[in-house]
C-alpha cells in the first residue's frame, strides 16, 4: 500500500465488523490519517465513548472520554460530501486543525446535516450498518457515555 491511499477499511468491534469505503478524493489527508491509525494499532482496545441516538456514535479517544488524541493533528478538509446516515467524519474542537483519532459515524441525515462543510467527511459504511445500529442502541448514561461501551478490536486498511 506504499504511496497509495486505502480504498476501504474494516473496523472490527466487540459487536461485529463495519466495512468502510474511503473518500480519497474528498479528504485524502484524513484517509491517510485513518490508515496511519490502522497501521499503528492506535485504535485497538478503545471504546465508543459517545452515543447520541439519531446523531452519532463516536470513538477514538485514548482516555475514553472525548478529551484525547494520538499526539498529532490533521488540518480540516471540509468538502461537499453530505453527512448522511453511515458517513464517517472526524471529530474536532472549534480549532479546524484539531482532528486526530476521534471519529464519528452518522446515524441520520436529519441530525447530521449541520456537519456539512463544518467537519471532514472521509468515508461511508458499505457493510455493517446493523453493527452501527447495535452500538447506537447500547444503554447510556444521560451524558451519552455507554454504561458498557463497545470496543474497537482492530482497524484494517485495504487498497482494493
Amino acid at each position: 500500500m506504499a504511496g497509495q491511499l486505502p480504498m476501504r477499511f474494516v473496523l472490527s468491534t466487540t459487536l461485529g465488523e463495519i466495512e468502510i469505503a474511503s473518500w480519497c478524493d474528498a479528504a485524502p489527508q484524513h484517509v491517510a490519517n485513518f490508515a496511519r491509525l490502522a497501521a499503528s494499532g492506535f485504535l485497538e482496545g478503545l471504546v465508543f465513548h459517545r452515543v447520541i441516538p439519531g446523531f452519532v456514535v463516536q470513538a477514538g479517544c485514548p482516555q475514553g472520554d472525548g478529551t484525547g488524541g494520538p499526539g498529532w493533528t490533521v488540518p480540516a478538509e471540509f468538502n461537499v460530501r453530505q453527512h448522511d446516515r453511515g458517513v464517517l467524519s472526524m471529530a474536532r474542537s472549534i480549532d479546524s486543525v484539531s482532528s486526530g483519532s476521534q471519529f464519528a459515524i452518522c446515524l441520520s441525515r436529519e441530525q447530521c446535516a449541520h456537519l456539512d462543510g463544518a467537519s471532514s467527511a472521509f468515508g461511508n459504511v458499505t457493510r455493517g450498518i446493523n453493527v452501527v445500529d447495535q452500538i447506537a442502541a447500547v444503554e447510556c448514561e444521560r451524558s451519552g457515555r455507554p454504561v458498557d461501551p463497545p470496543r474497537i478490536l482492530k482497524l484494517e486498511a485495504f487498497s482494493s
